[in-house]
């Protein structure tokens, strides 16, 4: 692998005119801050190359958004040193079920005229912190908790972190660390009668033995229900008449992986190949009339605008964002 990954690296390996010496402070600043050590030389050296490579692409984004060429600035983070292959082996994970009947919303009947221009549910006590789901495929499970902790934040005035643990030890249509969808998450909640608060049952980030008990049981839920296929519209009326919303998207863009702040377009962006799982818990439209999703990631508060990306709203169901989006019903 390694072999492999200098060799796709070969072509980008001079740093043209980038300072030699403050590539080297600012790699060993990088791994001291996300506590980054090598078992031997050679794999830090392939690794400074993919991070180099990746320093490279957020300057040179940077300097055309300075010149207006792009409505979003990127940054270095904690993904650095991973290949656009490796980020998604390892941190995404949705995987829609080849059988997969929709049920589709039918009670959301509000004119998108009718709604306000913005509306934010981490201002109004619905949304827990942001969570980090490491190397393990559990996208679904976070996306999935964070809607269900929206409605029973809306149902009980209580907001209480739900254990995405639960639905990746027991959820058994999903596949754990491997990968799910949040629908079928959803209804293992329905039929098992509950889940379990994470204080109960802590996210540990890998695949084990189901252990819900129902003396940790923190929410139940009755159902599920479904935006239909590809319309904003739809989504921003469930945003705005339901709460935070589970929605899944294209994170395959490495523009995706370093994003840092704005207003969130990158036209490579595919609404067909969706491989991510995230949480929509509002939307917005900025000064100068750009409207935007806020959407809840589960890479850590490192990531992105702590933890958080605006994704350009009303742009051709943008990453697909209204393709996949449902939520709880309690």
């Amino acid at each position: 692998m390694l072999l492999i990954i200098c060799v796709s690296l070969l072509a980008a390996s001079t740093l043209g005119q980038l300072d030699r010496a403050s590539m080297d402070a600012q790699w060993d600043q990088w791994k001291i801050t996300h506590s980054k050590i090598y078992s031997e030389p050679k794999e830090e050296q392939v690794r400074k190359a993919i991070w180099e490579k990746n320093m490279k692409m957020i300057i040179h984004h940077n300097k055309e958004a300075a010149q207006g060429m792009h409505s979003y600035e990127m940054a270095m983070n904690m993904l650095g040193d991973m290949t656009p292959e490796e980020v998604i082996n390892t941190m995404t994970g949705l995987r829609v079920p080849q059988i997969h009947q929709r049920n589709s919303t039918t009670a959301l009947n509000y004119s998108e005229a009718n709604l306000p221009k913005s509306i934010d549910y981490r201002k109004k006590g619905m949304v827990t912190s942001v969570k980090n789901q490491g190397s393990c495929g559990s996208c679904w499970a976070f996306s999935s908790a964070g809607a269900l902790e929206g409605q029973l934040a809306k149902k009980t005035g209580k907001l209480v972190d739900l254990s995405p643990q639960n639905l990746v030890d027991c959820v058994k249509e999903n596949y754990g660390c491997g990968g799910g969808y949040m629908t079928t998450a959803f209804n293992y909640v329905k039929e098992n009668g509950g889940i379990d608060s994470e204080k109960a049952y802590p996210y540990v980030g890998t695949d084990n033995p189901c252990r819900y008990n129902v003396s940790g049981r923190a929410a139940q839920c009755k159902g599920f229900s479904e935006v239909p296929v590809g319309d904003e519209k739809a989504l921003a009326v469930a945003v705005y008449k339901v709460g935070p919303i589970s929605v899944g998207i294209d994170a395959m863009q490495s523009s995706f992986f370093f994003y840092q702040k704005g207003v969130y377009f990158d036209p490579n962006c595919n609404k067909e190949d969706i491989n991510h799982a995230v949480l929509a818990v509002g939307y917005g439209v900025t000064p100068k009339g750009k409207k935007y999703w806020i959407i809840k990631n589960s890479w850590g508060k490192s990531w992105g605008k702590n933890g958080y990306i605006l994704m350009e709203r009303n742009r051709g169901n943008l990453c697909g964002i209204a393709n996949l989006a449902s939520y709880p019903i309690m």
